[in-house]
């Protein structure tokens, strides 16, 4: 399948498979492309000339208040010149290395394909894998562009892909049709292959940052519409179930309220770093690109949820005060609590509305008159707002989902169970009462019948 015959990133994004690369070794071919245009590969060249990010304060900072190496420090970038392409005559062809978050890296394409015709094959690869020692791990995500002299013609693939030993290389066996690249691609004999690789950090404990802010700016208008449709899936379910309970509200009204308020406030609370655990597990897979996006996503919500509780009205520069809805959840100490009664909180996640969905996507989105620097960064606010917005709500919702599922639910289900046992038992002890009666009356009646016979 040729670059052209494949799925373009435009259309759909997300699994990192056989679709979006592959190793040396695997069979199977890769449609990685996102780039249709000049803008994304006009804003890599802009970041060798140090442009200044537009994107907003919140997602400008990594985690301030954390140890190790931030993710613009484990970020880094590299451009390959292939002088005399037509002249190689290697089946394949390694670029000089180059070094991004403490690893040495490098560039290897096969001219002639590698284990496939008239294609272009092109890994990324860690250096020196055979001094790697056993149990090696990275998860890295990076971005291929393959230059056009037209910017509007030039090609950019990315995926994500945990490097280990026995794993070294991954990227795409048919890159680019040998046939296509006369038309600019091979210039002056020569072709520009541009890398961006992000060496990802993770953690089990809570939401992390994974991108460089100016690599998410690039690629944030290509996911969005991907991140967005994984978000309202998640929301609409957690949405259903917890609408569910409205059937039987009038039980579970009475089953509340008959609870004292200090047992209802206890259940109406939970340690943040074990919601957060599961947020992560819930939300981080690592085969799906979409992840690190994600991550980011609810890594900017739950900063916004903490500044909001705080009132740091200076540093709400994502989500005004005034836009964002009234708060489901805040934070105390080490604790996440509902800020409401838990019916109020209920009936409002199975009735008000989610976000509007962005129904402009990056696909048709125009300047709309406006200067091509004013439109991309009220764009690049405007995405990253959306992304801050929906890892808000989806914190928010996953909170009191978490609560409900692993403290109130399990207590009106005991309580209802509890009820129903109460009732048999009561039916039992009518049952045996009735039959006692029953029986009682039968003895009289035989002993009077008895009585009468003594007498004739």
């Amino acid at each position: 399948m040729s670059v052209g015959e494949g799925i373009s990133k435009w259309e759909i994004a997300g699994t990192v498979s056989e679709e979006t690369g592959v190793g040396r070794s695997m069979e199977g071919f890769s449609s990685g492309q996102h780039c249709q245009s000049g803008e994304t590969l006009a804003e890599l060249q802009s970041f060798e000339s140090g442009t200044p990010s537009t994107s907003p304060l919140d997602w400008e900072t990594d985690d301030d208040n954390e140890e190790g190496p931030k993710p613009s420090e484990l970020y880094g970038k590299y451009t390959w010149r292939v002088e005399k392409f037509s002249e190689l005559k290697k089946r394949e062809l390694c670029s000089n290395q180059f070094e991004v978050g403490g690893h040495k890296w490098c560039i290897l394409i096969y001219p002639q394909g590698c284990y496939v015709c008239h294609h272009l094959s092109l890994f990324l690869c860690v250096a020196n894998h055979e001094k790697l020692l056993p149990g090696w791990s990275h998860l890295a995500q990076f971005t291929i562009a393959v230059v056009n002299k037209d910017p509007k013609k030039s090609k950019c693939f990315d995926t994500l892909h945990r490097f280990q030993k026995n794993e070294h290389d991954w990227g795409w066996k048919k890159i680019m049709d040998l046939t296509i690249m006369p038309d600019g691609f091979i210039d002056a004999d020569t072709l520009i292959i541009k890398a961006q690789v992000q060496v990802i950090r993770e953690r089990s404990e809570r939401p992390f940052r994974c991108l460089d802010c100016q690599y998410r700016r690039e690629l944030v208008p290509v996911y969005l519409t991907n991140v967005e449709r994984n978000y309202w899936r998640f929301l609409e379910e957690k949405r259903s179930k917890l609408g569910k309970l409205m059937y039987d509200k009038a039980s579970f009204r009475t089953f509340w309220l008959g609870i004292d308020q200090n047992a209802r406030h206890q259940m109406s609370r939970e340690k943040i770093d074990v919601i957060l655990k599961a947020v992560v597990k819930h939300f981080f897979i690592e085969k799906e690109i979409t992840s690190t996006f994600v991550m980011d996503s609810l890594y900017s919500g739950l900063k916004a949820l903490k500044d909001h509780t705080m009132c740091k009205k200076g540093r709400l520069k994502l989500l005004e005060a005034e836009e964002m809805p009234a708060p489901m959840v805040r934070v105390e100490k080490d604790m996440f609590v509902l800020v409401d009664d838990v019916l109020l909180l209920l009936e409002r996640a199975a009735m008000d509305l989610l976000p509007p969905k962005d129904e402009k996507g990056p696909q048709n989105r125009t300047k709309d008159g406006n200067s091509g620097e004013d439109f991309n960064k009220d764009s690049i606010q405007c995405d990253e707002r959306r992304l801050t917005e929906l890892g808000h709500r989806t914190v928010e919702i996953f909170v009191l989902a978490h609560i409900f599922s692993n403290k109130i639910e399990v207590a009106y289900e005991e309580a209802v169970a509890l009820k129903k046992q109460e009732e048999l038992i009561r039916e039992e002890e009518e049952s045996w009462l009735a039959e006692s009666e029953q029986k009682a009356k039968r003895g009289a009646a035989k002993k009077e019948k008895k009585s009468q016979k003594t007498r004739f």
